[in-house]
């Protein structure tokens, strides 16, 4: 099996050391200092593994439920403490999916599922979303797309890259759709919590037996170092190959990781660490949708919950010859193409990093650049 790089990766790969002045489009929040989290450590800690569950520390398993509202429909032991969401993902679409099995995805999306689906060999069945009904899921499509050959479904929810949310009805109707053919729902909720209007939304582990939630502390708490994300399965079969699988890769999670989690999880700390991003999301948010207002021929559709949005470029301008002018002298500002997602007439726009992104300046060279294209 041979896992084939994604556009959005290799694009990050071959710009790393172009060392732009600015970033537009951070997909996280504003990254905390380890200061912040020293009052709360054990000088004493052992940097062993957490010697007392191959799942995780139970505290920070705990923490994991009650934010997703899981408490009282799933056990401490539905939950496996991950490295990151995306280790998440892989160890669930890695043991569930077959080659010739049918997997589900939406487009755009988050691309991992695909590259792990093609190097096992099984067939993709995309399912576009529609922008001009603000990138909403084409329910009609997904059940022509669903056979009984689907194993799996996998989706994002809030949408990454476009900020998408599932409305609860909806969400009834995925698992229905499921359930037809006994296929796995897996929704990677990375952006959960960062919802501009209204509260978090029902999380699918807890609507379906075989739903599966992915998630992490890295974009919402800004904690992407720490490497800290989860699975959350009512199926115990499902989270005890997840952990034979991770024997064979990562093994256990990081002690630091795990412990600093279970600090941000705390709801002394947790609580209002989503309130200010939230408040600082939603401030940046307003500034990038009055500056996509200003400019002729970019137009978005402002995302209903998480960091990042794609916006359309004016016709006849490529996304990565737009970036990588960008990118270059005079303007030396980054941000992601849509190419990364499958959508070339588009940018990647982000209101993440906080009060510590230059975010107005990045938006002004983007508008030089399409003033001189």
């Amino acid at each position: 099996m041979k896992v084939r790089i994604h556009t959005l990766f290799q694009y990050l790969l071959d710009t790393t050391e172009a060392n732009p002045d600015v970033i537009v489009g951070l997909s996280l929040s504003e990254p905390p200092k380890l200061g912040a989290y020293l009052d709360a450590l054990d000088p004493d800690l052992s940097l062993d593994w957490n010697n007392r569950s191959f799942r995780g520390l139970p505290e920070l398993r705990q923490h994991v439920l009650d934010h997703a509202g899981l408490s009282d429909i799933c056990r401490l032991d539905d939950v496996l403490i991950t490295a990151g969401a995306a280790e998440a993902n892989y160890l669930a679409v890695m043991q569930l999916l077959q080659p010739g099995d049918e997997i589900v995805v939406e487009r755009p999306g988050w691309p991992q599922a695909e590259v792990l689906a093609k190097a096992i060999g099984a067939t993709i069945r995309p399912v576009a979303r529609d922008e001009s009904a603000g990138w909403a899921l084409s329910f009609d499509a997904l059940e022509a797309a669903v056979t009984d050959r689907t194993r799996m479904i996998f989706l994002t929810n809030p949408n990454n890259p476009t900020g998408r949310l599932f409305r609860p009805d909806e969400l009834d109707r995925l698992v229905v759709i499921a359930d037809r053919v006994g296929a796995w729902l897996l929704i990677d909720e990375v952006y959960a919590g960062l919802e501009w209007q209204g509260g978090r939304g029902a999380s699918i582990a807890g609507l379906y037996d075989r739903g599966i939630t992915t998630g992490s502390v890295s974009k919402a708490l800004g904690l992407q170092g720490l490497r800290t994300g989860w699975m959350i399965c009512r199926d115990p079969e499902v989270i005890m190959d997840a952990v034979v699988l991770r024997e064979n890769s990562s093994e256990i999670m990081n002690i630091m990781g795990e412990v600093i989690a279970e600090i941000a999880l705390r709801p002394d700390r947790y609580d209002p660490a989503m309130a200010r991003a939230r408040d600082q999301g939603r401030a940046n948010l307003d500034v990038l949708d009055a500056f996509v207002a200003t400019q002729p021929g970019l137009s978005w559709q402002r995302p209903e919950a998480g960091l990042i949005g794609l916006a359309r470029l004016p016709g006849g301008v490529d996304s990565d010859a737009f970036a990588g002018r960008l990118l270059a002298d005079p303007y030396r500002t980054f941000l992601l193409p849509g190419s990364a997602y499958g959508c070339p007439q588009h940018i990647r726009l982000g209101v993440g990093g906080g009060t510590s992104v230059d975010l107005q300046t990045g938006l002004d060279r983007i508008a030089d650049l399409l003033r001189a294209w």
